[in-house]
C-alpha cells in the first residue's frame, strides 16, 4: 500500500494555493448536499503535486472516510492503459494499427452494417471497409455501447446482453466473437461513436502477446510502474479500502448504494474488460500519468517511446474535425465541441469551441463512476478526480474542475 502525497508549495510551480482551495470549496458542496459520497482530487504542475485533498466518505453507510489510498472502480479510465498496452506491441513490430482486426480475431472478417428496420428485424448489408485496429483505438469502428440508447443497434446490443461493456460472457474471446455477430452502426472510419472497441483492443493484446490480459498488464505495465493497487479484482486484504459504489437517485436527487458491487470486486471476472474493468488508487493512476507526461518513461522504466505518446495524443479524426462534427456525442460527461480523439485519449483541438479553460493538445478521459483525468502538455498541468457515482453525466464535475484548476495559474 502506497499513498499519494502533496510535496510542494503551489507557488513553487506558479499556482496560487488560495485559488486552488476553491476546488474543495466547490466540490465539498456536492458531498454536503448528498450528491457525491466523497472524493479525492489531485493537481500537479511540472510533475509535482501542488494540491491534494480528500473529503467525505468512501463508504457512507459504514462511516468510512475517503483517504488518499482509497480504491476506486475507474471504469473507462482503463481504456488509456489498454491502448498503451496495444501500442507497446506495435513498437515491438508485432502488428500495425492499419491491420484488419480479422487478421487476429477471424470472427471480424465479415462484418455487416445496420441499414434499416428495427432491433427485432434489422436490415443489414456487408461492410465495404474492413474494421482496422486504428478504428478500435479511435472509436470509429462502428460499434457501440448498449447504454447509449440512441438507435436500434444500441437496442440490439442490450438484447444480446451487452448493455454495459462485455457482459457476463465466459471469456473475453467469447465476448468478442459475440460482438462480431452484431451489426455495426456505420461503416468503419465514417463516424465516431463511444463503444466497446477498447474491449476488442484488450483481446488483441491477448492474441498478439500470447498472454491473458491481466498477465500482460501486470508484467509489462503495472509492476514496472509500481502500480501495486491496480487490478481487475481485489484481494480480500484490501477490502477495507474499497469505495462503495452509488447511483443517482432520481426520486430524491441524491444517491443510493449499489450493494451488489461490494461483492463483485473480489471475484475474478470471467471476461476481463480492457474498456472498463480496472480498480485503482489516486497514487497508482498518478504514476501512470507521470509516465505519460515524461514521454513514456518513469523512474528509469520505459513503457513506450515519446514518439508513440505524441502519436496517441494527437487528433486522429479525419480532417482534424471534432467529435461534434464527426460523431455521436453520447456517453461520458464530456464537452464534445472542440474535442478530437486520438489513440485511446480525447484531445482538445479548439479551445475556444470547448468553452472550457484548457489549451489545445490537452488529453484525457474519464470513467462511468464520475472519475476523470487530463494531462496538459502546454501548461504542464495534470489533474485527477475520483469518486463513485454512476452515471458520470449526473453532475457537472469535469468542466468545473478544469475551470477551478486553470484559474489558479498565476505564473
Amino acid at each position: 500500500m502506497t499513498e499519494i502525497a502533496r510535496g510542494i508549495d503551489p507557488q513553487e510551480v506558479g499556482l496560487d494555493g488560495k485559488r486552488l482551495d476553491r476546488i474543495d470549496e466547490h466540490f465539498r458542496r456536492y458531498v454536503d448536499d448528498g450528491r457525491l459520497p466523497g472524493y479525492t482530487v489531485a493537481v500537479a504542475r511540472y510533475g509535482r503535486i501542488a494540491h491534494l485533498s480528500t473529503y467525505g466518505h468512501r463508504d457512507v453507510e459504514a462511516n468510512k472516510p475517503t483517504t488518499t489510498d482509497t480504491i476506486y472502480r475507474i471504469y473507462s479510465m482503463t481504456k488509456p492503459i489498454t491502448s498503451i498496452a496495444l501500442m507497446m506491441l506495435v513498437e515491438e513490430g508485432l502488428l500495425q494499427i492499419t491491420d484488419p482486426v480479422s487478421a487476429y480475431i477471424p470472427s471480424f472478417a465479415n462484418m455487416r452494417v445496420f441499414a434499416g428496420g428495427s432491433s427485432l428485424k434489422p436490415v443489414t448489408e456487408p461492410s465495404r471497409e474492413p474494421m482496422r485496429v486504428w478504428h478500435l483505438l479511435t472509436h470509429t469502428s462502428g460499434m457501440t455501447y448498449g447504454f447509449n440508447y440512441f438507435d436500434a443497434v444500441d437496442d440490439i446490443y442490450r438484447r444480446a446482453g451487452f448493455e454495459f461493456g462485455i457482459g457476463n460472457r465466459a471469456s473475453l474471446e467469447e465476448a468478442c466473437n459475440s460482438f462480431a455477430e452484431l451489426p455495426l452502426c456505420f461503416e468503419p472510419g465514417s463516424s465516431w461513436n463511444y463503444s466497446v472497441s477498447t474491449d476488442i483492443v484488450g483481446r488483441l493484446v491477448e492474441v498478439v502477446s500470447g498472454m491473458p490480459l491481466e498477465e500482460f498488464f501486470d508484467k509489462r505495465i503495472l509492476k514496472p510502474l509500481k502500480m501495486n493497487d491496480t487490478s481487475f479484482w481485489l484481494d480480500e486484504s484490501k477490502a477495507d479500502r474499497l469505495a462503495a459504489l452509488y447511483q443517482y437517485d432520481a426520486a430524491t436527487g441524491g444517491k443510493s448504494l449499489i450493494e451488489a458491487a461490494a461483492k463483485t470486486a473480489f471475484k475474478k471476472p470471467r471476461a476481463l474488460s480492457g474498456g472498463g474493468g480496472l480498480l485503482s488508487t489516486a497514487h497508482d493512476y498518478w504514476r501512470f500519468l507521470q509516465m505519460l507526461e515524461n514521454g513514456g518513461e518513469l523512474e528509469g522504466v520505459r513503457i513506450v517511446s515519446p514518439t508513440t505518446i505524441d502519436m496517441m495524443t494527437m487528433n486522429h479524426l479525419p480532417g482534424n474535425t471534432d467529435i461534434t462534427s464527426f460523431g455521436r456525442t453520447l456517453g461520458e460527461e464530456v464537452f464534445y465541441e472542440g474535442l478530437g480523439f486520438g489513440l485511446g485519449f480525447s484531445v482538445v483541438i479548439d479551445q475556444a469551441k470547448t468553452r472550457v479553460a484548457c489549451p489545445n493538445g490537452t488529453y484525457g478521459w474519464g470513467g462511468m463512476a464520475s472519475t476523470a483525468f487530463w494531462v496538459d502538455p502546454v501548461e504542464e498541468i495534470s489533474a485527477m478526480f475520483f469518486t463513485q457515482l454512476i452515471p458520470s453525466t449526473t453532475h457537472p464535475i469535469r468542466p468545473y474542475l478544469r475551470s477551478l484548476v486553470y484559474q489558479s495559474i498565476v505564473e
